[in-house]
């Protein structure tokens, strides 16, 4: 009998360790992989997201904000369908119209050539289905990064 008290819970532990384990599910990170001035003036940026999660992810939307320098931060905000596979990474592009203020700082980088970096932040929230959920989430992103001009790619910055 007292044999039975010790067989059964550790039975009972061991069937509830074997139903699916759940992968742990982590924030994005968000970056600028490149910008391009366009000939009208809007930037076309093309926005690296990685999958810090050990699960898929099926991303559907950015909204936050892009602040160059200390300067006024603009609205970024795209919809889109990108599935991302755990720790990996993909881009998505988006168009924004910078301020004035925006354009004249990228342009001294760019006068100072291949040496030069401009500081930017980028900050919000992605929508994104992790692969065991059902429905999707809002996850928070926050980054500093710096990006400079592209040697012999006038109006390109990575």
């Amino acid at each position: 009998m007292r044999l039975l008290r010790w067989i059964i819970p550790v039975l009972l532990l061991g069937l509830a360790a074997c139903g699916p384990a759940k992968k742990s599910v982590y924030p994005p990170t968000l970056s600028i992989q490149q910008l391009v001035v366009l000939p009208d003036g809007q930037w076309q940026l093309t926005v690296r997201i990685q999958n810090n999660s050990y699960a898929g992810m099926d991303f559907k939307s950015l909204d936050g904000q892009l602040q160059v320098a200390e300067l006024v931060p603009v609205r970024l905000h795209a919809a889109f369908d990108l599935d991302i596979p755990e720790l990996a990474g993909d881009v998505v592009q988006l168009k924004l119209l910078p301020t004035a203020a925006m354009s004249q700082a990228l342009q001294a980088v760019a006068a100072k050539g291949s040496g030069g970096a401009l500081a930017y932040r980028i900050s919000g929230s992605t929508r994104a289905k992790p692969e065991q959920e059902d429905k999707p989430r809002s996850f928070d992103f926050n980054g500093n990064d710096w990006i400079s001009p592209v040697p012999g790619i006038p109006g390109t910055y990575r």
